[in-house]
């Protein structure tokens, strides 16, 4: 095992979780399995790979500003519950 019972108890208490002894035992082994896992990817050959952020290519669709007409204030307070000349009326939210 690459990671001891002892130390899933001390990552635990950090983390300030309460673990019974079936826990740590079934962390200890899945974290176990992550670890083993991390280390076969260190085998993997990656001379001449560049680095990258992310596995595959990305690009941003952006698109030209465009001015268009805004909501009239009218239709906009419409259907408000309640407002009074030109505004949206709250319940106060700081006292």
């Amino acid at each position: 095992m690459k990671i001891s019972k002892a130390e899933v108890v001390h990552v635990a208490d950090l983390a300030r979780l309460e673990l019974d002894d079936a826990a740590i035992d079934r962390f200890a082994g899945q974290i176990d399995t992550v670890l083993a896992y991390v280390d076969m990817l260190k085998e993997a050959d990656t001379q001449g790979v560049s680095p990258t952020s992310h596995a595959i290519s990305l690009s941003n669709a952006f698109r030209e500003d465009a001015m268009k007409k805004s909501l009239d204030r009218e239709a906009a307070l419409a259907n408000a519950p309640e407002r009074d000349d030109e505004n949206f009326v709250v319940p106060r939210v700081i006292g």
